[in-house]
């Protein structure tokens, strides 16, 4: 079983691991729009054998500025969250205020990252990208559920990141370096913030009954289900970025095939790799209960799509 670390020793490794975006962005640190961004895995161009060559790596380019985005989007929801776990309350550890301010600040930097790394993709793709929203709405939809059941959709996120990176390492078609070392310093802090969550989670889930974690189960899902419905709409803006940068106009066969597999693609990204985490599972079995259980028998939908 993996040990668990406490508020303090997480807080001292965040302070040691601490990073700039101006180190990772600027000067002669470019994007290389000849390489792909993201991992194919991820991406699932090659499915698309209509597409040719060029075609596929400027979807590539679109799904990775998406993902982008995305991230930055689900800030919004993260930031407020984790803002309201960190106020301090009696009887708490005294290192547990610090540590969850610490990891707002970093998420607060991460938008900034995101945001800067979007700028430079869309002064050097040139065409617009569309992205569903309001990221507001989003967000408020979000934290419209209970505490335990945000916690748990938060830890997936945080989870799937460590994937995320660890797949860019694995991709043998010569991602572009710039990306990937964006993929690295976001999991280099994300992996203190899964942590940070696997501890919000169990002083949560110690006072709540097995009905009060069924629910929050079932509201995980009904979040899950909610972003399964945005990402159907994300692969319709990823097409139409696709026709404007490309000039390709696919026929009705091609455009049903092309919303189903990235379609796919995004429900396996976002969801699929934080669903079947081990390390996320791993923190799902403190709920007790099947909670565990349900959690995997729902994502073998995503076993099929891998």
């Amino acid at each position: 079983m993996r040990q668990t670390a406490g508020y303090q020793e997480l807080l001292e490794v965040s302070r040691a691991v601490n990073w700039r975006v101006d180190d990772l962005i600027g000067g002669e640190r470019r994007l290389d729009f000849s390489k792909p961004f993201l991992p194919e895995t991820f991406a699932r161009t090659e499915a698309l054998v209509f597409l040719t060559p060029g075609e596929r790596l400027i979807l590539n380019h679109i799904r990775a500025r998406g993902y982008l985005a995305l991230f930055e989007l689900v800030e919004t929801f993260i930031v407020p969250f984790i803002s309201e776990q960190a106020v301090e309350r009696p009887g708490d550890d005294p290192h547990r205020g610090a540590a969850l301010r610490q990891f707002v600040r970093e998420e607060t930097k991460h938008r900034e990252l995101f945001r800067r790394f979007l700028a430079e993709f869309d002064a050097g793709f040139g065409f617009e990208c569309g992205l569903i929203g309001p990221a507001q709405d989003i967000a408020d939809a979000i934290l419209s559920h209970g505490d335990l059941a945000v916690t748990i959709a938060v830890l997936g996120l945080e989870w799937m990141s460590q994937g995320h990176y660890l797949e860019s390492t694995r991709d043998d078609r010569a991602l572009d370096p710039q990306f990937k070392r964006l993929l690295e310093h976001h999991w280099l802090e994300e992996a203190q913030h899964a942590q940070l969550d696997g501890l919000i989670l169990r002083a949560i889930a110690k006072t709540a009954s097995p009905a009060e974690v069924d629910r929050a189960v079932d509201e995980y899902f009904e979040i899950g289900a909610f972003f399964d419905a945005g990402f159907a709409r994300q692969a319709e803006l990823d097409m139409d970025a696709f026709a404007n940068a490309t000039g390709r106009v696919l026929n009705p066969a091609e455009r049903e095939a092309f919303l189903k597999v990235q379609h796919q693609a995004l429900c396996w990204t976002f969801l699929g790799t934080a669903m079947l985490d081990r390390n996320f599972l791993a923190d799902m079995s403190v709920l007790g209960g099947s909670a565990r259980v349900r959690i995997e028998q729902a994502a073998q939908i995503f076993a099929t799509l891998h």
